[in-house]
């Protein structure tokens, strides 16, 4: 994809999700239905979900007909070698219990690639986003470059994991347990806020797991682009989700990756 094509997408892709967050302020500390998408676990979804997916989409399909699209909410849309991942509201959990740390998401891969990637918080009305070498964070008028911390040593890195309930196993458990023991600090309950802190230079670990692609995807090209490190627990580029390790620099992946892969 060409720069200017490049260019093009993420303005329109940070336009949409802005407007996006209409929706999802109207319903933000509300009296609104939660349900849940599974009956083994509390998977929430509610309006705000629906909605914030459903513009999206339609926003999409009218610019861009031809391209795919998968969406947490409404599913596979088969098009070309561009796909976008939507994930409307990213901590859901968040959401409803009326915590600001919680963010829509969007992202575009080109013939699997991640090219652009762009995640809004409307509440607090933050945007980072990414396409190309630069990762930017754009707060009201001003827009600010982004940059991973240097720090290379473990114990003295601070570390952020939505929940450690994540962790569907007890080896992984135990590896996530074996990090956090080794790091100087460790915070729960940022979802995909916790990548951006990342890309921030604030937070310099996020370790997870049980992913999937659209939760993801739309946060990749912004950690690479401020100077960070993104791999699935085996060192690969994590497109599909699942077990996910990001890191500030490669020193410090470098030694994640050293205790995970034990």
């Amino acid at each position: 994809m060409k720069t200017t094509e490049l260019n093009e997408l993420r303005d329109f892709a940070v336009s949409i999700l802005v407007r996006s967050g209409r929706i999802s302020r109207k319903y933000f500390r509300s009296n609104i239905q939660i349900n849940t998408k599974s009956k083994d676990v509390f998977d929430p979804v509610t309006i705000a979900d629906r909605e914030v997916e459903a513009y999206l989409r339609n926003q999409i399909e009218k610019k861009y007909p031809d391209h795919t699209i998968f969406g947490e909410e409404y599913g596979h849309k088969e098009g070309n070698n561009v796909s976008w991942f939507i994930d409307p509201i990213d901590g859901t959990k968040g959401f409803i219990s009326g915590s600001p740390m919680w963010g829509s998401l969007l992202g575009v891969t080109e013939n699997k690639i991640p090219v652009m990637g762009v995640m809004h918080q409307p509440f607090i009305k933050e945007t980072f986003f990414a396409a190309g070498k630069n990762a930017c964070l754009k707060s009201g008028a001003t827009i600010k470059k982004l940059q991973s911390s240097s720090t290379t040593s473990l114990d003295r890195a601070i570390l952020y994991c939505t929940h450690p309930s994540m962790f569907g196993s007890k080896k992984e458990f135990k590896t996530f347990q074996k990090i956090e023991s080794k790091v100087k600090s460790s915070r729960y309950g940022g979802d995909c806020y916790g990548y951006c802190l990342l890309a921030s230079g604030h937070v310099d670990v996020v370790i997870e797991s049980g992913l999937k692609p659209y939760d993801i995807i739309p946060l990749i090209p912004i950690i690479q682009a401020a100077g960070g490190v993104i791999t699935d627990w085996k060192g690969n580029l994590p497109l599909k989700g699942g077990k996910v390790i990001a890191a500030a620099n490669k020193k410090l992946h470098r030694q994640l990756m050293s205790i995970v892969s034990v």
